[in-house]
């Protein structure tokens, strides 16, 4: 392998000659090697977007000459096209700040400035990863803001897909308004429903999450950026963290802002923690829905079986035309690592020590992880089984003229005491509450055909 020679303060080292990366990423590629994945994509891109948007403002303020400022910025735009992913190689599991990445981030760039100004990778003198590209920067500013720059852009694609699962369940809603149950309440009998209803409380439960999440990632907006070391923007002018929002809003076109205090937004960590945990609830809601419809769908003889869920693959390697819920178990389960994602984030957030949180690669990791997930698991739930649900409305209406609760509808006319003997005596002759009623000539049909229409829903 052709190799070239650079040297930092450490003294000199390989790198190899078609690298785009410089010393750094080699030394921190031989240090680290504990997470085996690198730092996700979409943080190493949101850096990138940040770089991109502290050149511009170094330009404004003079502090970069023009043509080298703008070989960086055309440098992270090519970046930003692809092309150079595997040049960003570093462990997820490194310093806690993310240095190694942010450094891995400031020599690819600068080493595609350089070819951008007609030199080759390495030549520091051109365009230098520390003093020309991570101008007016730290790490500590630079890696939580990264991460917010990810987290908002992948925020909207959960939102997005979020609100399609919700689209769907709410479709199921109007199909099913009309498809008369039993409710339940502690796995028993319980007053009615319709099919069409529970579908619009799962809908409304996910409208709720999206809410969650949305005014979540309105507080990521706030970055850190420019705030150089402890967040006091030592080193910088005072227009330099204005002069990068402007530039970063116009490159993403989102509504990023300057933090209200730079030091509390260097060392807390808890507005991450914030999105992770509207995340958890997210995917706690998703875990409810999908049980629920493996219990409605359970059978197809010895279960529920009010509605049948669209069939996806064989259920079984040794029973025969076995269809098991795989959707709704592989939702499970994706539901189930997000809840452990966040664990995981919230012992690092409140894991920082005075000016700093030493856990931001952690913390960034679990948070991309869990966006991607959950978009991915509301997109199969949605497309995969919600949308090909069927109903099965002789069961459900065999259950609701069978259920222990209907008798319910009866206590503004008998009293619950008296209604809870008709409810021994059809369990114990095995009567339904219409065969009662009449038989007892409690009401007539009539009147028994007016209260079941009032049994899923106030009276007039």
């Amino acid at each position: 392998m052709n190799m070239r020679k650079e040297k930092d303060s450490l003294g000199e080292k390989e790198v190899p000659a078609d690298a785009w990366y410089g010393i750094h990423t080699a030394r921190s590629r031989e240090n680290f090697n504990v997470g085996g994945e690198p730092m996700p994509l979409e943080i190493v891109y949101g850096m990138v977007k940040l770089k991109g948007a502290c050149a511009r403002a170094n330009r404004a303020l003079g502090l970069l000459d023009e043509e080298k400022a703008d070989a960086i910025a055309r440098a992270c735009e090519r970046v930003l096209r692809g092309g150079f992913e595997d040049q960003f190689a570093v462990d997820v599991f490194q310093a806690g700040s993310g240095t190694s990445s942010n450094m891995n981030v400031n020599e690819v760039i600068a080493n595609v400035a350089c070819d951008e100004l007609g030199g080759q990778p390495g030549d520091r003198h051109r365009v230098h990863p520390n003093d020309d590209v991570n101008k007016g920067q730290s790490t500590n500013n630079i890696m939580p803001s990264g991460i917010k720059v990810a987290c908002a852009e992948l925020s909207n694609e959960l939102m997005d897909a979020a609100r399609r699962l919700a689209e769907q369940l709410r479709a199921k809603e109007k199909e099913f308004k009309e498809v008369i149950k039993s409710g339940r309440t502690h796995l028993q009998d319980a007053v009615p429903v319709t099919l069409g209803q529970e579908f619009g409380a799962w809908a409304r439960a996910l409208e709720k999450d999206v809410d969650r999440v949305r005014e979540a990632r309105e507080r990521i907006l706030e970055l850190g950026a420019g705030g150089n070391a402890v967040g006091t923007g030592v080193n910088t002018k005072r227009e330099f963290r204005p002069l990068i929002m402007k530039a970063l809003n116009e490159i993403t076109g989102e509504s990023y802002r300057v933090a209200e205090n730079g030091i509390e937004v260097t060392q807390f960590m808890t507005d991450l923690g914030h999105l992770s945990a509207t995340l958890k609830l997210m995917s706690l809601d998703l875990l409810k829905i999908a049980n629920d419809l493996r219990l409605l769908a359970s059978g197809p003889n010895t279960g529920f079986a009010e509605m049948v869920l669209p069939a996806v693959e064989p259920g079984s390697s040794i029973m025969p035309g076995k269809i098991n819920p795989s959707i709704c178990e592989a939702a499970n389960m994706a539901c189930l690592q997000v809840v452990g994602h966040d664990a995981a984030v919230t012992a690092a957030v409140g894991a920082g020590q005075l000016e700093l949180n030493t856990h931001m690669p952690l913390i960034g990791l679990n948070l991309v992880k869990s966006l991607r997930i959950l978009a991915r698991c509301c997109r199969m739930l949605g497309d995969r089984c919600v949308a090909g649900i069927r109903a099965d409305e002789a069961v459900c209406l065999r259950y609701f003229e069978t259920s222990g609760g209907l008798p319910t509808i009866l206590n503004p006319i008998l009293g619950y005491d008296k209604v809870a003997e008709l409810v021994k005596e059809s369990l114990r002759t095995k009567k339904s509450l219409k065969e009662l009623v009449f038989e007892k000539k409690i009401i007539d049909r009539e009147q028994f055909e007016v209260l079941l229409k009032r049994s899923t829903g106030p009276m007039e």
